[in-house]
């Protein structure tokens, strides 16, 4: 029986795309045979793996992981809702969130390479991401993770599987929790005004500007005075302190009591946010948009063809 090699398991990976261990159990079936491996990996997998790998992942669950002041928050990503409510999708996602927690990964690829077996599929996270992509036949994918560490103790919330957010904070978990609730249905950007990026500030800007220049254009139409340069500057600096207060966290009216803001909430219960992340599924991904119509004419042209 011809010896099965590492180098050998790599090149048939490269080839398929299928999990390492896959890799090697069909060469060991195959007697060192690549053809014959090839083979069997396309009738055990049907060679989902490599052709999923370059399909959109816009949908997807966020998971999250606490132990004391240790935590994560992971986005994991797929291509359908679908997916989202298979078993085994979801064990790999909060498995992964918590080799997160306690391995403390550099990146993706560190996360990756971490030990963890599923579903038959391993030794490592990405050869069971890869297996679970041969086995459900759609691509999958760790966007991204924040590992949290440190003497603040943390709080985490879930909107379902969609959205997820964890606290950084001192003193009652209750108020913590509550803020978590809070961001992630309030969505702000920065704990306060000034925490706000430039970017951010600077966009806002330049709408309120392009807004002012509007009035301005619709005033002249109407035959009304321009307002002076320092009314105009005022206006626009008015609109982007009063989009700061909306965007801050502790500026914000506190959700379950909207006659308080966050800020007068959590001095009342005697507790201080430190930092808050939030994760969304899908933010700033492109979804791919299928056109039926064309999709039916480049099938029916396809048909011809093959006539």
């Amino acid at each position: 029986m011809a010896a099965i090699t590492a180098s050998m398991v790599a090149e048939l990976r490269a080839k398929t795309d299928a999990p390492m261990m896959e890799c090697k159990k069909a060469l060991t079936e195959a007697e060192g045979n690549f053809e014959k491996a090839e083979e069997l990996l396309r009738i055990k997998l049907g060679n989902k793996a490599g052709k999923a790998a370059s399909r959109i992942t816009a949908e997807g669950v966020v998971t999250a992981s606490i132990n004391g002041t240790t935590g994560a928050l992971l986005e994991t990503n797929c291509e359908t809702d679908f997916v989202t409510k298979n078993d085994s999708f979801l064990a790999m996602c909060q498995a992964a969130a918590d080799l997160i927690a306690k391995n403390n990964p550099a990146d993706i690829a560190a996360l990756g390479a971490l030990p963890y077996s599923q579903d038959s599929f391993g030794p490592t996270l990405e050869d069971v991401r890869k297996g679970l992509i041969g086995k459900i036949g759609e691509n999958m994918t760790f966007r991204r993770f924040k590992r949290f560490e440190g003497a603040s103790k943390l709080a985490a919330y879930l909107h379902g599987t969609r959205i997820g957010v964890v606290v950084e904070f001192d003193g009652d978990e209750a108020a913590a929790k509550d803020v978590a609730m809070h961001v992630a249905a309030m969505k702000p950007v920065a704990l306060t005004s000034a925490d706000v990026p430039a970017d951010v500030i600077a966009k806002e800007r330049a709408v309120a500007t392009g807004k002012a220049d509007e009035d301005r254009k619709v005033a002249e139409a109407a035959g009304k005075p321009a307002q002076s340069a320092e009314i105009v500057a005022k206006r626009i600096e008015g609109g982007v302190q009063k989009f700061l207060k909306e965007v801050s966290l502790f500026n914000q009216p506190f959700v379950k009591n909207d006659k308080q803001t966050v800020e007068q909430m959590l001095k009342a219960a005697g507790t201080t946010v430190k930092g808050f992340t939030l994760y969304v599924v899908g933010e700033g991904i492109e979804k791919k948009v299928d056109d039926f119509a064309a999709e039916v004419a480049a099938q029916v042209a396809a048909a011809k063809q093959a006539a």
